[in-house]
């Protein structure tokens, strides 16, 4: 059973005019396909809505649906069962939107109301590797890129098959009246323009293929996979369409030493037997120069020693991540006679008998902490 007009677009019957129109457009934008990329649910409430509106927006299918419902119009509805395409959907019911979506039309497929389309170039896509220092303190790259550009001297006109619009349109005859629909030009693929005048090294559309040093700014704090925008750094449009986007694909070198985590980074740290008897002070080389920490006697292998603010900085600026030290006492593999001895000596002895405190956390225990 079809759902009713009114509750789709949430008003009574009582609605007046302006206000039907008004609950249209707060449910056309709702669900606009710019605002749910993908989103298959909200292209259907977008259709019922529109579907809805071109009854109740009209005085006469209005009074025709008051009276006798849905089988006014043989079970149809106003788009032959939310049938009709997006560009069907625009082509009725642009002003609607108003400036809510760049135009007067929904924005939706590059389209602005009735006027011409604004066509955009193709994006470009580059990896570039990261040491860990550029990514803890950001860094600025000077990058070649091979991008297509306007070739010298040409020059366009406005596209004949659709007068400069971009858009073909069709009229076709429905139960409910004349329909009108657009779609793109197939002459000039909806840039409404075409070549007039060639240099003999440019392709159809009047590019050439030229190499250029782009300036791409990195943020501290970028991770592995991540992309960035360097607008208007891609491929040239035909005619007066804008250039399209420079995807910068951010790949990180592993470094030798520190693990990342997110925000934090890892070290482990080798100290010697003696060294986790008596205390030692270690000077631990980070990514931003070196820090002196004091391991206290009798420190624990599997330790982790918390240095504050010495990871990572968030790109989103909510401060830096910390440098997590695994403390881990070597054992010797071979030993001399003399040490052979010495540690004989001590396997009874009481400071040398694992004796674990209240204090000392598990494995699982330190590891929880870790990523608390």
């Amino acid at each position: 059973m079809k759902e009713d007009f009114y509750e789709i677009l949430g008003v009574d019957k009582s609605a007046s005019e302006s206000e039907i129109k008004k609950a249209y457009r707060k449910k056309a934008i709702k669900y606009h396909p710019d605002k749910n990329p993908g989103n298959s649910q909200a292209e259907e409430n977008f259709k019922k809505a529109a579907e809805a509106y071109e009854v109740l927006g009209n005085k006469e299918k209005k009074s025709k649906y008051d009276q006798f419902g849905h089988s006014a119009f043989d079970g149809s509805g106003g788009f032959g069962g939310a049938g009709m395409n997006m560009d069907d959907i625009f082509s009725q019911f642009g002003d609607i939107f108003g400036s809510a979506f760049g135009g007067g039309g929904g924005g939706f497929g590059g389209f602005s109301g009735g006027g011409s389309r604004v066509s955009k170039g193709s994006n470009l896509r580059i990896r570039v590797q990261l040491e860990l220092s550029e990514v803890v303190l950001g860094v600025e790259k000077k990058i070649k890129v091979k991008r297509k550009i306007k070739a010298d001297g040409v020059t366009y006109k406005n596209c004949s098959s659709c007068n400069g619009s971009g858009q073909v349109t069709r009229i076709t005859n429905t139960i409910l009246g004349r329909m009108q629909s657009s779609s793109t030009c197939p002459s000039c693929g909806g840039s409404g323009q075409v070549v007039s005048n060639r240099p003999s090294n440019a392709d159809s559309n009047g590019l050439i293929l030229k190499e250029e040093t782009v300036l791409v700014k990195i943020p501290a704090g970028v991770e592995d996979g991540m992309q960035l925008k360097v607008s208007g750094k891609g491929n040239d449009s035909a005619g007066n369409g804008i250039a399209g986007d420079l995807i910068v694909l951010i790949s990180e070198k592993e470094h030798d030493t520190l693990k990342r985590e997110g925000n934090n980074l890892h070290f482990d740290l080798y100290i010697s037997i003696s060294e986790a008897v008596l205390g030692v002070s270690k000077e631990i080389e980070t990514v931003t120069g070196s820090v002196r920490i004091k391991l206290e006697s009798g420190i624990q292998s599997g330790k982790i020693l918390r240095l504050r603010g010495k990871g990572l900085s968030s790109i989103n600026s909510y401060g830096n991540g910390d440098l997590l030290v695994h403390v881990n006492v070597w054992t010797p593999k071979t030993l001399n006679k003399e040490q052979r001895v010495f540690f004989e000596q001590m396997k009874e002895n009481e400071n040398f008998v694992p004796s674990p405190d209240t204090g000392e956390k598990s494995f699982f225990e330190k590891v929880k902490d870790m990523f608390s």
